[in-house]
């Protein structure tokens, strides 16, 4: 590799926050909500802009170093030590066309180790309608890029210290499946009156991304889908280096090629949120 890990997800933060200002401008035109329909069945959700997107950052990916190729374009069988780059999708679409911010560009790039598994090693989220891009890489920490009025400033995030989920900020997401839903609410029933509060904003990279600066102490998701990986590898990422924990509902570690319900944590509350999720699993 031309560049190590570190300079190498600042670059590619760049091309998210050059993409992003284009994709600011798609989401402040004007647009008929009628067009955007939200079904009822498993589908991914998508934005006008996606394809147009994910093009523009894989063609500026490739300038800066294209490694191996696309995550999608990647062999049945992959070298160990072979590196592919995962390019989202808007992550948060319903967000992105009911003129909301929360709404996230996310690339990732993909490991294979010598086992032959896959997994996350550079993360990048972009949310740039609140001026935020979370940035990681493997061993060398999680940054938060915060946009103000005086200028950018960058700062180490880490996850909060909250030891119980008695008094914590929890989030949660759900998708616009009623039958994929139903879990996150039985979830939400059975910790009821513990935390002080509970946020359903989404998207998930951006959960992932507040867990791992301490907005969030906690995040789960039920049944997130093969399309959301881009989002979840990204924002896992960011979680891992920041010191917090993620993982699917039982313990074990996420799939990154199917289909997951999906846990993060500080570190610290985990054990008592578990018992809860492992008797709604699926």
């Amino acid at each position: 590799m031309t560049t190590n890990l570190r300079v190498l997800a600042l670059k590619v933060a760049q091309v998210a926050q050059d993409t992003g200002r284009h994709a600011l401008q798609d989401q402040l035109n004007p647009h008929d909500l009628d067009v955007f329909s939200i079904p009822s069945t498993s589908m991914r959700l998508g934005s006008s802009i996606d394809k147009k997107l994910i093009s523009f950052i894989e063609n500026r990916i490739s300038y800066i170093d294209p490694l191996d190729g696309m995550w999608r374009d990647r062999p049945e069988d992959a070298r160990p030590g072979q590196r592919f780059w995962c390019v989202g999708s808007i992550d948060g679409a319903i967000n992105f066309r009911r003129d909301m911010s929360e709404w996230t560009i996310t690339i990732s790039l993909f490991e294979f180790n010598e086992e032959g598994s896959a997994q996350p090693i550079l993360g990048i989220v972009h949310a740039p309608a609140l001026g935020l891009t979370y940035a990681a890489a493997k061993g060398q920490g999680a940054i938060r890029i915060r946009r103000t009025p005086i200028g950018e400033q960058r700062g180490k995030v880490m996850p909060s210290t909250t030891v119980s989920l008695t008094g914590s900020v929890v989030s949660f997401g759900m998708s616009h499946v009623p039958a994929e839903s139903a879990r996150a609410f039985r979830v939400l029933n059975e910790i009821a009156g513990k935390p002080a509060d509970v946020k359903r904003v989404g998207p998930v990279s951006l959960d992932l991304c507040k867990v791992a600066d301490g907005t969030y102490d906690a995040y789960f998701e039920p049944h997130l889908h093969r399309w959301d990986i881009p989002a979840v590898s990204a924002g896992t990422v960011v979680v891992r280096e920041a010191q917090g924990g993620v993982c699917r509902w039982n313990g074990n570690p996420i799939h990154w090629r199917s289909e997951n319900d999906i846990v993060a944590s500080n570190g610290l509350i985990l054990d008592e949120l578990r018992p809860v999720l492992l008797a709604n699993q699926a």
